[in-house]
């Protein structure tokens, strides 16, 4: 039998997704389902939602069971033939907090925090910590398993796990299946859409639209490159930093324009103010989502139960298909996040990339780039450097290495002094507590 088990499972809506989607599936659909937390309200919460689900959708053929706490996670992870991991360690509140409001007292500020940007850094060393300890009771009880990871921040710990442990790790990202989609819509170019072609490579929340043409072979690009620039000059919108790209740099990217404001040093400035509300940029934007999805849940759970007639289709998101295509031996086109070595020539061999990637019978294959334009992989290369100095810094707990990562942030650097990045870092790690420990 089949046994997926989900560390994070009070992640309750993305558990809903995934899940549901398995099964809907019809090989997934009497799988064995391992829900794990160390939280028992949305452990309890994420149980009820899906035993729903089982009934309404899948005729109860799923076997679902709850695992709740450290002590019990060997027993969720045991015989495991997919692992699904959308943990959040330190949660809102402390972690995510602490993350925007000291280094707000420096005077940085940002809009997502959970890829890269100090915040990033953060949140990639208290998490590697707790993964590292799921991929040694997983080579101890279900080494074969594949490791689905959809916890930001994605390169850093997805490339943390394929370099330092054997399990077999792939990332995944909700953007790349709907970058092209999204692209073409807000362009008014909807007519594009059936039929189209597209490569996408570079980096998780940066991988770079390279090509997209339509069903008859046409480059869609010139049309595009036009659109956009008028569109930003035009009127502002939400996808203004994006555009933008496309205006100087030539291709769009695949994560959000709020996302990709805090990946560089060129929209969010002390210096000038007036960008902010220029490019319709959102600061403080993950702490309002957090907020008012904890003032909203039980509303939405009672929602989605709908009086216990709760529903499910599956959706694009990609852990259900990559499984099948496995199970089956039906192959499927996925975009995921692997150890470089080669498939992009001009980024770091150890660098954790996003390419396309071919699933089967045989498992997870990556497929071969070459090199990317030039300017797409520099700018790669401003996050791919404290993504690896991050890296570094958890494997060796070496705290002048964090102070690195922290250096080479392209929007951090732009903002701070040296003095003020150390002092930062410090006061970062100190109030994390227990959570940063292995880094004092």
């Amino acid at each position: 039998m089949v046994k997926i088990t989900f560390m994070g499972a009070g992640s309750t809506i993305f558990a809903r997704n995934v899940l549901g989607d398995c099964m809907c599936t019809p090989v997934l659909s009497d799988a064995q389902i391992a829900l794990y937390d160390i939280d028992p309200v949305r452990l309890a919460d994420s149980e009820l939602i899906l035993n729903a689900i089982n009934k309404n959708v899948n005729q109860g053929r799923a076997d679902i069971k709850t695992y709740l706490g450290v002590e019990n996670r060997k027993k969720a992870l045991s015989g495991a033939t997919f692992v699904v991991n959308a943990i959040q360690v330190g949660g809102y509140d402390p972690c995510t907090i602490i993350d925007f409001e000291i280094p707000k007292k420096y005077g940085l500020r940002q809009t997502i925090a959970d890829t890269l940007g100090i915040g990033g850094i953060m949140r990639g060393l208290r998490t590697i910590p707790v993964m590292e300890d799921f991929a040694r009771d997983m080579e101890e009880v279900c080494p074969d398993a594949y490791f689905l990871n959809y916890t930001n921040p994605m390169a850093i710990l997805t490339g943390y796990m394929q370099r330092y442990t054997s399990i077999k790790t792939i990332g995944l990202c909700h953007s790349v299946q709907v970058c092209s989609e999204t692209l073409l819509k807000e362009l008014d170019m909807e007519d594009k859409l059936e039929g189209r072609t597209e490569l996408i490579a570079g980096i998780n929340h940066m991988a770079w639209l390279l090509k997209l043409h339509d069903k008859a072979g046409n480059d869609l690009y010139p049309m595009i490159r036009q659109k956009a620039l008028e569109k930003n000059q035009m009127e502002k919108h939400k996808d203004m930093v994006r555009l933008e790209y496309i205006s100087h740099l030539g291709y769009y990217c695949t994560e959000s324009s709020e996302h990709n404001a805090e990946y560089n040093p060129l929209f969010i400035k002390s210096g000038y103010p007036d960008m902010i509300d220029e490019f319709q940029i959102p600061l403080d934007e993950y702490p309002r989502r957090c907020i008012k999805q904890i003032n909203e849940w039980e509303a939405e759970k009672n929602s989605i139960l709908n009086h216990g007639e709760i529903t499910h289709t599956r959706s694009r998101e990609y852990a259900s298909y990559i499984m099948e295509a496995i199970l089956t031996n039906k192959p499927y086109k996925i975009g995921a996040s692997v150890l470089n070595q080669g498939l992009i020539h001009n980024l770091p061999a150890d660098a954790c990339v996003e390419v396309p990637c071919l699933v089967d019978g045989s498992g997870i294959t990556p497929c071969h780039v070459g090199r990317i334009p030039t300017q797409l992989a520099a700018m790669n290369m401003t996050n791919i450097n404290p993504q690896l100095l991050t890296i570094e810094a958890a494997h060796t707990r070496d705290r002048k290495t964090i102070y690195q990562a922290a250096m080479l942030d392209p929007h951090t650097a732009a903002e701070l002094s040296l003095k003020d990045i150390r002092s930062m870092v410090d006061e970062l790690i100190e109030a994390h507590g227990d959570y940063m420990k292995m880094y004092r």
